[in-house]
């Protein structure tokens, strides 16, 4: 599949966008206007700049407003339209996109429309250019992709095609099936984007919250089925707008992008597999009865990636510091067992039953000294083929040294640059490589066992839609419904991420914009490239460890001296009105400060830590089949978070 991208997608300038695009590894770009017009470069400069960074130029756009117009206006389009293709000429480029009239003064005659374009088809051609035809989904007349194409149809023009935009035609929720009847000839140029369903009109919805595919909700793998059975083979180029994009890091973006044409390549793929036509097996000598998916090869030839189970569960979760004190005593109070220093290495490991910490004792210097998560590592089936995967979405490596003897972690980093590690797993939930740990200290056992139940990482603004593709297509986790949740300081977005058995679960929260020392919650900040800075934010993350009986783990931790995230009288007096829970019961929960929900599925019982550096952990107990994450609870816990912080 050749990949392309408009250069209205990125920040920076028109150099900047082009050699950004080709370190992603694109195979060509699109030229919006705006960039050329305000940039130093001649045409000639770009077109030798391309060349020298291996990029294709598949398309000029957009020209606006052509068809359905007066003769007066008809004569000065012709003008501007003259004037573009000798610029293009200039370019070396030979597509210009030019969109349905979205005037109100234009005029609803189709018979005007296809007169009108056919005089720009035939100035196109003696330029050497192509026309692709695009139904805006918002246009005066033509909104419907399939009119578009009726239209081209029409014309008869070699020079003349259509235009298929994904937004366009998903955005209206219009079939995509008839596109497999279309000429394949006459569809001149694909553009994909996705977007989340919003309830608004559409040309905001187009100009403010495209995202690359797999970030939103649209169907593109169907889409992009039906235009592959058509037999397009051009350029499948992404087309955003999105005002996130165009204030991050350009480089970032583009690789973002490129990881979602990868992933859109092999979802399509997926489609074209589990939607082949069938044959019934008696016409080749199978089975009576039976039918077998007719497999055929198409014009667009879709690359697959190493397939790859999720996860099955969380290995380990690592928290870096400088000074580990805080984080030693914490996870004691919480009866977790110290296990020793690793033998080659300044990190220390702590269990409960399966659930894992690592402590890494970052020394002074090292970046940031609070104590903040620094790595997630997962149970798969197959670390190294994972990790190929990985590796081909754009997943920068991250190495870990060891030395003979010792376990070899695949790593790469996520967005917000937490390293993420694949392990091998084992049926019985062990992990081999603990044996590398010297011997802990003389601590009683631990009474109550432990997994780790889900981890929830700030991500920074620029780059959330990032890490919800990133997980969804490296680690194969699912997306669920986002929720907002009120906080002190701003809505908390928050996005869940799991496997499909819910053995991972991985909350992703969009924070607050972040603040500069003062903040409220003394906790570090994450830059515009996900790195840790010195300033601070205002949310913090934390590690959720499930036992068995909460209520019997928390008196223990009580009795170590643990210090409980403090909840307010008020909150048991509203659990009480909402759940009416035996007294006897409801007096334990405001005893040992635990918080309550429940659903028709079952009752979700936790309670949270003091914060250290910008950590801090979760005690969960799931009765029955509950599935969330006590999300009613969460603005409690963000206020009393923020009103500890604010009487340091």
């Amino acid at each position: 599949m050749r990949t392309g991208i408009a250069t209205v997608c990125l920040s920076g300038t028109l150099m900047e966008k082009m050699q950004a695009c080709a370190i992603a590894g694109f195979d060509g770009i699109e030229i919006f206007e705006q960039d050329l017009v305000t940039s130093p470069l001649t045409p000639e400069d770009v077109r030798k700049m391309a060349a020298d960074l291996g990029l294709t130029l598949d398309l000029y756009q957009p020209f606006r407003d052509f068809d359905s117009v007066s003769e007066d206006l008809l004569a000065a389009n012709l003008r501007r339209a003259d004037a573009k293709f000798r610029l293009m000429e200039r370019l070396g480029m030979d597509t210009v996109l030019v969109c349905s009239n979205v005037a109100t003064a234009s005029i609803d005659s189709d018979d005007l429309r296809t007169e009108q374009l056919g005089l720009l088809a035939d100035l196109a051609g003696q330029h050497g250019v192509k026309v692709a035809y695009e139904a805006l989904a918002w246009g005066k007349y033509v909104s419907d992709y399939e009119h578009a194409h009726r239209l081209v149809e029409a014309v008869d023009h070699p020079n003349l095609g259509t235009c298929l935009d994904s937004f366009h035609i998903l955005s209206r929720d219009w079939d995509t099936g008839p596109i497999e009847a279309f000429n394949p000839d006459k569809i001149f140029f694909v553009q994909v984007a996705d977007a989340p369903k919003l309830s608004m009109d559409v040309l905001s919805w187009s100009r403010h919250y495209r995202v690359f595919p797999g970030e939103g909700q649209f169907e593109l793998a169907k889409f992009m089925g039906h235009v592959v059975r058509a037999g397009y083979a051009g350029p499948v180029s992404l087309e955003i707008f999105n005002d996130v994009f165009r204030q991050s890091d350009v480089e970032r973006t583009a690789v973002d992008g490129m990881r979602s044409l990868i992933w859109l390549e092999e979802q399509s793929a997926k489609w074209l597999d589990a939607n082949a036509p069938v044959l019934s097996s008696t016409a080749t000598g199978g089975e009576a009865g039976t039918q077998a998916p007719i497999r055929r090869r198409y014009p667009m030839e879709l690359a697959t990636l190493p397939q790859v189970a999720e996860p099955a569960g969380y290995n380990f979760a690592e928290v870096k510091a400088a000074d580990t004190a805080g984080l030693e005593t914490l996870l004691g109070q919480l009866g977790f067992e110290f296990n020793g220093r690793h033998r080659t290495k300044d990190v220390q490991l702590w269990t409960m039953g399966h659930a894992r910490v690592i402590i890494n004792e970052a020394g002074p210097g090292s970046g940031d000294d609070s104590p903040a998560i620094a790595a997630l590592g997962f149970d798969v089936d197959s670390p190294v083929i994972a990790s190929a995967r990985a590796q081909q979405l754009k997943a920068p490596a991250v190495p870990r040294k060891s030395q003979a003897n010792e376990e070899v972690f695949q790593g790469f980093a996520a967005p917000d640059s937490t390293e993420i590690f694949l392990c091998q797993g084992s049926p019985d939930g062990t992990a081999a490589w603990t044996s590398e740990f010297g011997e802990g200290l003389e601590v009683p056992a631990a009474a109550a066992t432990a997994v780790i139940d889900h981890v929830n990482l700030a991500q920074p603004w620029q780059h959330f839609d990032e890490a919800v593709l990133f997980y969804t297509s490296a680690l194969a986790l699912a997306p669920q419904p986002f929720a907002e949740v009120p906080s002190p300081t701003g809505l908390v977005r928050s996005q869940v991420m799991l496997t499909e058995s819910r053995a991972v679960r991985l909350v992703l929260n969009l924070a607050p914009l972040m603040q500069q020392d003062g903040a409220s919650d003394g906790s570090d900040a994450l830059d515009s490239d996900g790195g840790r800075t010195g300033t601070r934010r205002t949310y913090q993350e934390h590690i959720a460890f499930a036992v068995d009986d909460l209520v019997a783990t928390a008196r223990d931790c009580k009795a170590r001296g643990l210090e409980f995230l403090e909840i307010p009288a008020n909150y048991y007096e509203d659990l009480d009105a909402r759940f009416g829970l035996a007294p006897e019961f409801l007096a334990t929960l405001q005893e040992l400060n635990l918080l309550y929900d429940r659903d028709a599925d079952g009752e979700f019982l936790h309670f949270y830590t003091a914060t250290v550096g910008s950590v801090f952990f979760e005690m969960v107990e799931r009765r029955g089949s509950y599935d969330g994450y006590g999300a009613p609870n969460a603005p409690v816990r963000h206020a009393v978070q923020y009103d500890h912080q604010q009487r340091r």
